[in-house]
């Protein structure tokens, strides 16, 4: 099993399709909401450099927006 976390916002669309992908492929998942833990929000951008979201971590690689590409690929979907 992958740890997976999603570091979102409750109004970005973008962040909606990529947890729904999730829950299609029945991935386990921790939602992060930059908006209401903004400790959480700084810790992304210190590890990726990105303000926007969302940002995937897949047992520590990042995927930077929504690809769902290279989403499926660090899943081995």
């Amino acid at each position: 099993m992958k740890n997976v976390k999603v570091y979102s916002t409750p109004t970005c669309p973008y962040c909606q399709h990529a947890k729904q992908f999730l829950k299609d492929n029945n991935i386990e998942f921790e939602n992060i909401d930059v908006a209401a833990d903004p400790a959480k929000g700084q810790e992304m951008v210190k590890e990726t450099g990105q303000m926007g979201v969302p940002v995937i971590e897949i047992d520590g690689e990042f995927i930077i927006g929504f690809d769902q590409e290279k989403t499926k690929t660090a899943l081995g979907l």
